[in-house]
């Protein structure tokens, strides 16, 4: 079955559904206990199809409109469940699912950081005076007084390490936000990000010094950088639902989207917290560059790991077949 026939023939028990948690609101023993047993029945075949969607067509509008629809239904039927279970839930597994669907974007985000990253390190590192007017004043340091480290005390070091780090969570933000524009924002954010890493990068390389630049931002950047490419993602989604909103309006479909891409933002946020951890405890003991990748890996990697383990489809129900 294609998508266009499922739409044709489940449209209807959707927007059944959709009317029926408009009238219950909060309570739904407002509907009567024959709208409540409706309600159970037109959940239960839109979760089935929600589950087919996101197999066969993970990121589509009518996708995000079953996972909208779903949701705002899922606390109706199961009136016991506590915000806890559903907050443990979201971390353990919604949000890895959120990530997951969007890969093809996340990958996209990456793209977007690491080219214009390349093509201005490389810039900075042959003409390192003309790079460095472009890079904010913070960052135009790395480039002064050629040696073997960064030239800077430990604390300073400390200092542009945790600039790093505000800005790449600031970035995040503005990037999520930036879809808004139909992701024209989002893309000027990340392409401006990779450009600001690679400036800094060549400016150490002319130097001589792009080992203690590595040590100071490896531990924490691969994860950092990772965050942001999926709030990137998060910002796409925002701007794909006003550009193709589907069968929906714009204002359901951007509505829809943006709730998703809040929660992936916010789903982000422990990982932040962790980068800073490490970027508190582990940039100021100055680790060699081989231990400073490692420490990278170690930390980046459990993200990766719990997007393709925990991010997995679980095996559902199909949807009922309408004769």
């Amino acid at each position: 079955m294609n998508l266009e026939a499922i739409v044709r023939q489940r449209t209807h028990e959707w927007d059944e559904l959709a009317r029926l948690v408009s009238s219950a609101g909060h309570h739904p023993e407002r509907l009567g206990p024959g709208g409540v047993r409706r309600l159970g029945s037109t959940y239960r075949a839109a979760a089935a199809d929600l589950a087919l969607a996101r197999r066969r067509w993970p990121g589509d509008p009518v996708t995000v409109r079953l996972e909208d629809l779903v949701g705002r239904s899922r606390h109706l039927v199961y009136a016991t469940e506590s915000r806890a279970a559903s907050l443990r839930h979201f971390l353990l597994r919604g949000y890895w699912r959120l990530v997951r669907e969007r890969l093809g974007l996340v990958g996209l985000c990456w793209l977007l950081m690491v080219v214009p990253g390349f093509l201005v390190g490389v810039w900075a590192a042959s003409d390192p005076a003309a790079a460095a007017k472009f890079l904010p004043a913070q960052y135009r340091g790395a480039g002064d007084n050629a040696g073997g480290d960064l030239g800077l005390s430990v604390g300073y070091q400390a200092t542009l390490a945790g600039q790093i780090l505000t800005n790449n969570i600031q970035v995040s933000f503005v990037a999520f936000a930036g879809g808004i524009l139909a992701g024209v924002g989002t893309t000027l954010v990340l392409l401006y990000n990779g450009a600001l890493i690679g400036g800094v990068a060549g400016l150490t390389v002319e130097a001589g010094r792009m080992g203690p630049f590595l040590s100071l931002v490896a531990p924490h950047g691969v994860l950092e950088l990772s965050v942001i490419a999926v709030s990137g993602a998060a910002g796409f989604t925002v701007g794909w639902a006003l550009i193709d909103p589907g069968r929906r309006s714009r204002r359901a479909a951007l509505s829809a989207a943006a709730r998703r891409g809040a929660e992936i933002v916010l789903g982000t946020m422990p990982w932040f917290f962790l980068a800073g951890v490490v970027e508190g405890f582990v940039t100021p003991t100055a680790l060699p560059v081989g231990a400073a990748l490692a420490v990278g890996a170690l930390v980046a990697t459990p993200f990766w790991v719990l997007v393709f383990w925990r991010g997995r489809p679980e095996p559902e129900p199909e949807p009922a077949e309408v004769a």
